[in-house]
């Protein structure tokens, strides 16, 4: 019978976890809500436990709708530049500290001052700022790896440590070879900390024999390494030439452009992550989703989204962030919001704030054109706010191109897909 192929996304309001078949059909999908991270001045924590208690939860219910025992592989994708220190049995010293967390400035400068000038980890959110900032940290000198979110995840289902992927470890320092380059140790860093970056697609190791047992699945899966959640997402969409993008509308706007040729900039947040013999260019704007839910329940937003008017500007020159501080295409962490004047119709003011996201991406696409890679020919859109017909129309004007549904949207798709891949994928690194 044909295999079955696992692809679990870790966000931090959820887990979601997907099959797919060899055709890459879906056969079944599961989604695990979580508490809501602890955010304050800055700061952005979650205890990685409840990601464990999550996937429990959605893949046993998983389990339920498809034949264990024809699962292959899986892989894992989670929230960039999400990181934790754990012990030598992978059992967590910190909390980790999410993709927003801004707290590492001090650390960003000591890499700056170090790191090639267009290096992505010279950013207050950077992976390896954060991973400085932990080991400064009352009872880490126990520490044993560095790890981002799905890295722990993954290595808890193969109970070995110490593994990540590619994409992932860009944020930490590593290079685009997959090498940890000296200048990473001239920071005081134990090297031996980080962990070995893998291209996405590469088989890891098989699940633990408890955990197997656990789940009631073959001790022969194969645990894939993963990529990030925007990664995952793009896999998703089938987008793969020069010139195609995908924008993720998710509580963070993410954009990302197949370019042939790696393009970075560290003043305005941009990086390059390695796409099989292309490249994703893009940044991360700390504008979306999560500012239109400051404002409005999801229940107002789907009685106001039919009486918008994408053809007619509101003239409302908004910046929706959800607090000061900005990634791309302005890298900045003191940057304010700007969200007035607020007028008292709710339906204009909710208009304001999807143009003000819309000219974010519109000014984040020609940006990374700017700085050599294509323009874009087209749009695909994931996440929540795809399904917002009218703000289609109104980025589709702001943006004077195609924007187009995806075939598929979900980054536990994308996972899937890395995981049904990992037959024929062996390690070039």
């Amino acid at each position: 019978m044909d295999g079955l192929y696992l692809g679990i996304d870790l966000g931090t309001s959820g887990c979601r976890v997907l099959a797919v078949d060899a055709a890459g059909a879906v056969r079944a999908a599961q989604a695990e809500p979580m508490p809501p991270p602890r955010r304050r001045d800055g700061c952005s924590e979650q205890d990685p436990q409840q990601w464990w208690t999550a996937l429990e939860r959605a893949l046993h219910a998983l389990l339920a709708d498809v034949p264990a025992g024809r699962v292959r592989a899986l892989a894992v994708d989670g929230t960039a530049a999400t990181v934790l220190l754990a012990d030598a049995d992978g059992v967590p010293l910190t909390p980790a500290l999410l993709y927003d967390d801004t707290r590492a400035r001090a650390e960003a400068q000591r890499i700056a001052a170090l790191a090639p000038a267009d290096s992505p980890a010279a950013q207050p959110g950077s992976g390896l700022a954060k991973l400085l900032w932990l080991l400064g940290c009352p009872g880490t000198e126990r520490a044993r790896y560095a790890l981002h979110a799905a890295d722990w995840v993954a290595g808890r289902l193969r109970g070995r440590f110490g593994a990540s992927d590619l994409n992932h470890c860009l944020k930490m320092g590593c290079d685009p070879a997959g090498a940890w380059p000296e200048w990473v140790a001239r920071l005081g860093l134990d090297r031996a900390l980080l962990p070995r970056p893998h291209r996405p697609g590469t088989p890891l190791g098989p699940l633990a024999p408890a955990v197997a047992a656990a789940f009631g699945l073959p001790r022969t899966v194969q645990v894939v390494a993963g990529t990030t959640d925007s990664t995952a997402a793009f896999l998703a969409t089938g987008a793969a030439r020069p010139g195609e993008a995908v924008t993720s509308l998710g509580s963070t706007l993410v954009l990302k452009i197949v370019s042939r040729h790696p393009v970075a900039s560290a003043r305005h947040g941009v990086y390059s992550q390695p796409l099989d013999d292309r490249w994703l260019a893009g940044g991360a704007s700390n504008s979306g989703g999560a500012v239109l839910r400051a404002f409005f329940t999801q229940a107002a937003i789907d009685a106001m989204t039919p009486r918008l008017d994408p053809d007619r500007e509101t003239g409302l020159d908004y910046y929706p962030l959800p607090g000061p501080g900005e990634r791309f295409p302005v890298a900045d962490p003191d940057l304010a919001p700007r969200l007035a004047p607020r007028p008292d119709d709710d339906v204009r003011f909710f208009q304001g704030l999807l143009e003000g996201i819309a000219r974010i991406e519109a000014r984040g696409y020609q940006l990374l054109a700017e700085l050599g890679a294509p323009a874009p020919v087209s749009v695909r859109t994931v996440g929540g706010g795809a399904r917002n017909e009218p703000w289609r129309r109104l980025r589709e004007r702001l943006l004077g191109i195609p924007v187009i549904a995806a075939e598929h949207e979900d980054a536990a798709y994308g996972a899937a897909l890395l995981a049904r891949r990992s037959a024929a994928a062996p390690d070039p690194l």
